[in-house]
Formats: structure tokens, C-alpha cells, sequence
């Protein structure tokens, strides 16, 4: 199974047309900062948005308020998953 987290576009290098010059974007995720190629993206991204990434490629982009939706419901599972480990119940 694969988990994709929202990541949060810092830069941007290259534009939609300049396929020779590397299309990327440094992103970050809770203080995780990768570089992500963008040359499959569904939508070109802007500083400030939101990238679903998979092995190396942002794939989606989200606007903000989906994303922080997105992150806030798998904090919330996270915490309910620790919760269950920390009483025993893994049920």
C-alpha cells in the first residue's frame, strides 16, 4: 500500500514549457524538505500550494485548504492508531 502526504511547494525551478531545464520544486512536510520533479503534474503548481508526490514525481496538486483537510485527518488517525498501541488494543 502506498500513503501519500501533502507536501507544501517552497520553489519552483523551470517553468510549464522548459522541458530541457528541469522542472522541480523544493517541497516540505513537517520539516521534511525533498525535491520533486513536475513533469507529470495534473496542474503546474505555485508557491505555496500542495503536491501528492510518488517515488520522486509530484502527480496532483491540491490547494491549500484540501491539503491542510488532508493532513489534519492523518494526524488524527495517527493519534488514534498510538492511542490503540499505548492501551494494548490492537484491534
Amino acid at each position: 500500500m502506498c500513503l501519500a502526504v501533502p507536501m507544501k511547494v517552497l520553489e519552483i525551478q523551470g517553468s510549464p514549457d522548459d522541458f530541457l531545464s528541469g522542472q522541480t520544486a523544493l517541497v516540505d512536510a513537517d520539516g521534511i524538505r525533498k525535491e520533486t520533479r513536475l513533469d507529470i503534474v495534473d496542474r503546474w503548481p505555485k508557491i505555496g500550494d500542495y503536491l501528492i508526490i510518488h517515488a520522486g514525481f509530484a502527480i496532483h496538486t491540491l490547494e491549500a485548504e484540501e491539503a491542510k483537510t488532508n493532513l489534519r485527518l492523518m494526524r488524527e488517525m495517527a493519534e488514534k492508531v498510538e492511542a490503540r498501541e499505548a492501551t494494548g488494543n490492537r484491534s
